[in-house]
């Protein structure tokens, strides 16, 4: 390949796996430049958010593995075991928000806020001395972003002695910075628990749900661009049940696994069109399934199915009678996040 144009050179290697873009780093100083430009990067990644490419991410006490997703047989291939390039105690981080190969992670001992990228080991400390990018679990909520210059933020929401405060992290900046945050007083409560943010169009998307029977539920929207806050209304789910809502972004468009229950759980899909809430489908109840096994769960959609997988293997499979999704996402039920779903990229967690 040392005679071909650069530009050839550009177009091949943009479209090969993100650990063989590793190794080529090291054949010469010339492919070291190009394969560390921003434009570079930009272009893999974009070529590599295709389901082949998808990974997930399970810890326990003892190990970290990453596991290649079997198409055929809609099942986990056989696993790598991960070493973790962090400080940690017996494996005990908390997977809060994932893009583009990256994840926010937060160290459970210490409470610090890290990017990391499993894929190329790469990770960047987000605490400073100051107390900022220090994440408290039940109370806090992240959400992690990439805005029009291709600069990845962090979103920082923490409820601290009856105060909301929010701060966004910028990669390129390497800084914390305060923007306002304005909400209802009664969201201060500790019975209302955030979700991660789901970034889907220009807009991260959190659920605020009140943790028991009949409690308010409702979506706040951080729109990046004006970083103004606003809240929308939760899909018209009965309040007469314990509900939860998942939110994942399916091709660019914001769905929602809203599920009610408890014991026996039936879950609807919706899907976001201009603020309102439209049912895509209704899933029948579901078996009983332990809440130990909620604890690490991870659902997969692909080709009009729906699997709820955890790391003893597939649970059950739901039919769904709608177009084709092919997309993994991460779903755990409260703060049990010892997971998640990847996709294997050359994007670092700095510049």
């Amino acid at each position: 390949m040392a005679d071909l144009p650069i530009e050839t050179i550009f177009e091949i290697l943009t479209r090969v796996p993100a650990k063989v873009v590793g190794r080529s780093r090291s054949v010469c100083k010339e492919w070291y430049a190009l394969l560390s430009t921003r434009d570079f990067i930009r272009v893999h990644c974009s070529r590599s958010l295709v389901s082949s490419n998808q990974r997930v991410l399970l810890i326990d006490d003892l190990t970290c593995s990453v596991h290649p997703i079997i198409f055929q047989s809609y099942d986990y291939g056989p696993r790598s075991i991960v070493t973790l390039p962090f400080d940690h105690q017996n494996n005990d981080v908390s997977i809060l928000s994932h893009l583009n190969g990256l994840l926010c992670v937060c160290l459970n001992h210490t409470n610090e806020l890290l990017l990391w990228n499993p894929t190329t080991t790469a990770f960047k400390r987000l605490s400073t001395p100051d107390s900022l990018g220090i994440y408290i679990n039940n109370l806090d909520a992240v959400g992690l972003y990439a805005d029009d210059a291709d600069d990845y933020k962090v979103l920082h929401i923490k409820r601290r002695w009856g105060v909301y405060e929010s701060y966004v992290y910028s990669r390129e900046l390497n800084f914390w910075r305060n923007i306002p945050f304005l909400t209802r007083q009664e969201y201060l409560s500790p019975n209302f628990y955030w979700s991660p943010g789901t970034f889907c169009g220009g807009t991260l998307y959190f659920t605020l749900c009140e943790c028991w029977v009949g409690g308010t539920n409702v979506v706040i929207c951080f729109d990046i661009n004006s970083e103004q806050f606003k809240e929308i209304s939760f899909p018209p789910v009965p309040s007469t049940r314990f509900v939860q809502g998942v939110l994942v972004n399916v091709k660019n468009e914001l769905h929602m696994f809203a599920t009610t229950g408890w014991f026996e759980i039936t879950i609807d899909l919706w899907t976001l069109k201009e603020d309102y809430w439209i049912k895509v489908l209704s899933c029948p109840p579901i078996p009983p399934i332990s809440l130990s096994l909620w604890g690490d769960i991870t659902h997969y959609v692909t080709n009009g199915n729906w699997f709820v997988m955890t790391k003893l293997g597939k649970l059950f499979t739901i039919e769904m009678d709608t177009k084709p999704f092919e997309i993994l996402y991460p779903v755990t039920w409260f703060r049990g996040y010892k997971g998640a779903v990847f996709v294997e990229t050359v994007v670092s967690p700095s510049i």
